[in-house]
């Protein structure tokens, strides 16, 4: 029963810890950010602490988003935690997700992230880069632990590469088009299969927030 009890303080301890690696002070202002267009949104973003850079002043807009690095977008932005949840032993990413490494500074947010519903499949490589059907998909289960989407009915857009979107992310890309979250480009495309950029992917989630804002659940029992 100690060694239990123990196991128990000792995951809690860890869960509670910051996230490190490529967590920075949010008030050091990003300076790679000139003519990117999304630059207000990221900048809100990390003032309200939900994103980091890669150094203390390099946001890197134009870099591919990897997995760790969306996931953890994902769980800042939508307050994602475990606080309700007990464990008979210590978590380890790799529970979860075999490829990831328990020491990474990714390892805590994998764990909160598989406790959350979001989609993300047991063969997850958080050093992978991401596609734009991807995170918009795992965004939208993050969005729909704050909201109600799940009662919203839509009726589904046509556009010009809609045939590239695969099956399992059709109807997440789908209510985030409907919805104003995400935008098709000038051709009228979605581009599903691109790898996702960083400002890309922080657009996306300012949207989301957005409209999360805009739109607030109905009391309980209304």
């Amino acid at each position: 029963m100690m060694n239990k009890k123990i196991a128990m303080l000792g995951a809690a301890a860890i869960l509670t810890l910051t996230i490190t690696g490529q967590s920075f002070a949010a008030g050091v202002a990003f300076t790679d950010l000139a003519n990117i267009p999304a630059k207000d949104k990221i900048i809100s973003l990390q003032q309200k602490g939900y994103i980091q850079g890669v150094s203390s002043d390099r946001f890197d807009p134009k870099g591919t988003l990897t997995a760790a690095q969306g996931i953890q977008l994902l769980v800042n932005a939508f307050d994602l935690n475990i606080d309700l949840l007990r464990f008979i032993k210590e978590p380890h990413a790799t529970d979860y997700f075999p490829k990831a490494n328990d020491a990474a500074w990714y390892a805590n947010t994998l764990i909160i992230a598989a406790n959350n519903n979001i989609d993300l499949s047991k063969d997850l490589d958080p050093g992978a880069a991401w596609t734009k059907e991807e995170f918009t998909h795992h965004l939208i289960l993050a969005m729909g632990t704050s909201s109600i989407l799940q009662m919203i009915k839509i009726k589904p857009m046509e556009f010009g590469d809609q045939g590239q979107l695969s099956t399992a992310f059709d109807g997440s890309v789908q209510l985030a088009l409907v919805l104003g979250i995400a935008k098709l480009d000038q051709n009228n495309n979605f581009k599903p299969q691109e790898k996702i950029t960083r400002a890309e992917a922080a657009e996306l989630v300012y949207n989301a927030l957005a409209y999360i804002e805009e739109h607030p659940a109905p009391a309980q029992g209304s």
